[in-house]
């Protein structure tokens, strides 16, 4: 595996196969350290546990889990409760996966692989929950309503529905990465152009020391990275919620 190293981001080119024959990508890799960061957090903030005198940490591990607890409950009820492991950990690996890009490494956010493995997972919990709910004759049938000819359509329509979840947040995701990027770069030129205009040592300077990327990109990573960062995990876990429940409800 050959890794490229573009401004700041990392660019994964598969020339080899490591593991046998599997290609080994950025994504996975990111991914486990994103595992690896949750793990740790988990632990870090689940340790040494009190009833009384609790420590900082631990009023923030309660105030995560009970932020969590009325975010599932909001949208599905309390008898969705058992979903809420599911949805924290859904909501804290996106997260972490869109904020990881902040260390100038690959997001596994920016490849859509990921969300669709989200979505696909999402997609099946909803098809469990209808045909737990209509049985599963009522399940097939609700395919030819309102007559039988809208199968077609209504057969994309229960497609799109996840796939348009994961694109929605892959495509947020990646454009803040591609637009920060144009950022960098096009700063990147305007100081070598800026700089070269002092004599002698001018086109040394441009080509060092870029003044202009320093502190002028921060402004765009407020939105791009952190509040789209954040938003986009919220509303991905959110849908899924909204339609986990829906689809439990009997037609």
């Amino acid at each position: 595996m050959d890794i490229e190293l573009h401004g700041s981001w990392y660019v994964t080119i598969l020339k080899d196969t490591p593991v046998g024959d599997i290609h080994i990508t950025m994504t996975m890799i990111m991914g486990w350290v994103v595992l690896i960061v949750m793990s740790t957090l988990c632990f870090i903030l689940g340790r040494n546990l009190k009833v009384t005198g609790i420590s900082k940490r631990q009023a923030v591990a309660e105030t995560v889990v009970e932020s969590l607890n009325n975010f599932v409950r909001g949208n599905m009820g309390e008898t969705f409760d058992h979903y809420i492991p599911f949805i924290g950990a859904l909501f804290g690996t996106a997260i972490i996966s869109n904020l990881i890009s902040l260390f100038g490494v690959w997001s596994p956010t920016a490849d859509l692989c990921t969300e669709l493995a989200w979505a696909a997972v999402a997609f099946v919990l909803i098809t469990y929950h209808k045909i737990k709910a209509n049985g599963m004759g009522g399940y097939l049938k609700g395919y030819l309503e309102p007559v039988a000819p809208m199968a077609p359509l209504n057969v994309i329509s229960e497609i799109a529905t996840p796939i348009s979840m994961a694109c929605r947040h892959f495509g947020n995701i990646l454009s803040g990465m591609v637009i920060n990027t144009l950022i960098y770069g096009a700063l990147g030129l305007a100081s070598a152009a800026l700089l070269g205009l002092i004599p002698s040592i001018g086109k040394w300077l441009g080509t060092h020391i870029p003044i202009l990327e320093i502190g002028i990109p921060a402004f765009a990573s407020l939105y791009f990275d952190w509040f789209s960062g954040l938003i986009q995990p919220f509303i991905f876990c959110t849908l899924t919620c909204i339609f986990i429940k829906q689809a439990s409800e009997t037609e």
